[in-house]
């Protein structure tokens, strides 16, 4: 296989301040994975002998309880690192990391982690940014799941999703990736049949359009409303 390409990298967030030379020996250094949809990238507790980058698709980072049930914690977009468990002290990966639809990573091996933060300052420093921003945005779910009524936090959710992964359609904003209504209920800590209750009054409502793993925002703004909590319940 031919070497990688620096402009896989370039313009990244993480890369953000890097010389060409830098990203030329960052990308050397890396090999290239697909990913086939459902596959795991990696695995909860499995040895974190690598970290990756997601150049393409979307990942579905996936929590395993002590009672062996399995939560959707969050999804990562192409440009953002996975499986980071250096940075976070840690020797094992923290979740299971699944393919949400087929996807291509760069990976490279935890070893080259230190290296990587201690000749690239800026690298380090956007990481560990990139780390704070998961940790905030986990504090901020904990204080929803505590004060939001459960209609808030699934538009909050369907929200952030959109954000992150929406695709303008005639329809609406469609979350560009499979997602069931059971993975929405895992990251808003409530039931299946609520999200499918709440999820069915808001298809009447015309404010989203379900489908088969898909979700499609009618009306955005409303959604929005609502997850400020300045709509009257219906």
């Amino acid at each position: 296989m031919g070497s990688l390409d620096p402009s896989l990298i370039a313009g990244l967030p993480v890369f953000d301040g890097l010389r060409a030379a830098d990203l030329d020996r960052i990308v050397g250094q890396a090999r290239s994975l697909r990913i086939a949809k459902d596959h795991p990238v990696f695995e909860q507790e499995q040895e974190a002998h690598s970290f990756f980058l997601l150049l393409d698709g979307h990942v579905r980072v996936v929590k395993s309880t002590p009672d062996g049930q399995e939560v959707t914690v969050r999804y990562i977009s192409p440009g953002e690192l996975m499986g980071i468990a250096h940075a976070l002290g840690r020797a094992t990966y923290p979740a299971n990391a699944v393919a949400a639809v087929d996807c291509v990573v760069l990976a490279w091996p935890s070893r080259l982690w230190s290296t990587f933060a201690a000749d690239y300052p800026s690298f380090g420093a956007n990481t560990y940014k990139a780390v704070g921003g998961r940790l905030q945005d986990a504090h901020t779910r904990v204080i929803e799941m505590a004060t939001e009524q459960v209609e808030q936090r699934v538009a909050h959710a369907l929200l952030k999703l959109a954000k992150q992964a929406g695709k303008k359609t005639e329809e609406g904003i469609l979350i560009d990736f499979p997602i069931t209504r059971q993975n929405i209920a895992e990251m808003t800590g409530t039931t299946l049949f609520t999200v499918s209750r709440l999820l069915s009054a808001w298809e009447e409502q015309q404010l989203v359009k379900g489908g088969r793993q898909k979700v499609t925002l009618v009306a955005p703004h409303q959604l929005l409303l609502i997850a400020e909590g300045r709509t009257q319940k219906s």
